[in-house]
């Protein structure tokens, strides 16, 4: 019991000052907007380490990356593992957000207002999206300076990530550089947990002025987000989950998969990190009988650039802020734009519990919401940690079940089991 409260004990903390912070709304009214400034500097203190966590995190992830050892076919296959898969994943929450709109009936539009009033309001670009122009708007900017903005997250990503690739192909000359990165990286997280000792009060105080001003209503969304997100969960781990390990080896596949699958599955559940399931995942993958080379490959890459379960998500917050805001997501362009992001959110989420900040910026950065708009998100990313982190982790095995399948043939689980 001990070891369960303090793996859940930053969610369970965070889900009580939310739901504290809404009890005060109800009861205050449009006075809660008095608590507002104790919300805001919660988001002024995180805003502030957005850019250095990025550049820190994401160039010393990839530069890493150039001591492991790898086939050129076992990269491309797991590249291509991972891009289907979560496409497939994208593609099934997209179709679930057309049966049922989280946001029906929450008077959309009117939180607009409200986030106007705190911060700024949503450009009149962003809502009348041009996939095309929007894309290339978000991949780079006209000048270096214009990197340090937490408006153009996606644009210092790219730029992380060749810095990344540059330090990985310079070898023993980059190694100041990339141990200066790890050292950087390791710090802003240091900073980022300071901060989140005050996140509490400032989520409770800021969803106390939410709701005082929105109602009840954005309430209701969050509950059909949560069932919503439960009832994909189940379909996606038991039934796709299934069909991968089958097309990756047939019924053996499926069996020896199923059979292996409960410890990292209660390990993810248990510690809502993805980063801490990778030592029971490798013993996993071992005893399905995945070659060593690949399991070691894939799931600790996967762990930074592979989670199906965060791509969902991705689509739940990006179709909750449009709802919110009273904007049409309905239309080719829109959904084209949406699986885009949703897949990108999945990339650079981060691999430890509540590390989804990065993912969260990058959809408000893309599509010109204001950053106040941040902790409405965030709301989502607390209710479904523990069934994404189980989606993240558990697809990382069965996609280097698949890859096993492309690098070493058809029958390459004869003999291991």
């Amino acid at each position: 019991m001990k070891k369960f409260i303090r793996s859940y004990a930053t969610p369970l903390i965070l889900l009580l000052s939310v739901i504290l912070g809404g009890s005060v709304g109800v009861i205050m009214g449009p006075e809660a907007k008095m608590l507002e400034p104790l919300g805001q500097i919660f988001l002024n203190l995180i805003f502030t380490l957005i850019v250095p966590l990025v550049f820190f995190s994401v160039t010393s992830s990839i530069a890493n990356m150039g001591e492991m050892k790898r086939l050129g076919k076992i990269m491309i296959s797991i590249a291509l593992v991972f891009a289907v898969t979560a496409i497939i994943s994208a593609v099934i929450s997209i179709i679930s957000v057309f049966i049922v709109n989280p946001t029906e009936g929450l008077g959309q539009g009117t939180i607009q207002t409200i986030l106007e009033d705190a911060d700024a309001e949503i450009s009149e670009e962003a809502q009348s999206l041009s996939l095309p122009w929007q894309l290339v708007k978000t991949v780079t900017v006209s000048d270096f300076s214009a990197l340090f903005s937490k408006s153009n997250l996606l644009q210092l990503i790219v730029i992380s990530v060749i810095c990344g690739v540059a330090i990985a192909m310079a070898g023993e000359k980059a190694k100041a550089f990339k141990d200066f990165l790890n050292a950087g990286s390791a710090v802003i997280m240091k900073m980022i947990k300071i901060i989140m000792y005050y996140a509490p009060l400032g989520l409770a105080c800021y969803f106390a002025s939410i709701i005082g001003q929105l109602g009840t209503q954005i309430l209701e969304g969050y509950l059909k987000v949560f069932i919503m997100y439960l009832v994909i969960s189940v379909i996606y781990y038991f039934v796709f989950f299934s069909i991968y390990a089958f097309a990756a080896a047939g019924k053996p596949g499926v069996k020896s998969f199923w059979k292996n699958a409960i410890a990292p599955a209660v390990t993810a559940l248990a510690t809502c990190s993805s980063a801490a399931t990778i030592p029971v995942n490798l013993d996993s993958c071992k005893r399905i009988g995945i070659p060593d080379d690949i399991a070691e490959t894939v799931v600790p890459l996967g762990v930074n650039t592979h989670k199906d379960g965060s791509v969902i998500g991705g689509v739940f917050k990006i179709v909750f802020l449009f709802g919110l805001f009273g904007m049409d997501y309905k239309n080719i362009p829109m959904l084209l734009s949406i699986l885009v992001v949703s897949l990108l959110v999945g990339a650079v989420m981060g691999a430890i519990p509540g590390g989804g900040m990065i993912g969260e910026m990058l959809i408000l950065s893309i599509y010109g919401f204001p950053p106040a708009a941040l902790p409405v998100i965030a709301v989502i990313s607390t209710i479904i940690d523990a069934p994404a982190t189980l989606l993240n982790s558990s697809g990382n095995t069965v996609c280097a079940m698949i890859v096993a399948r492309l690098v070493d043939g058809k029958n390459w689980l004869k003999g291991r089991i």
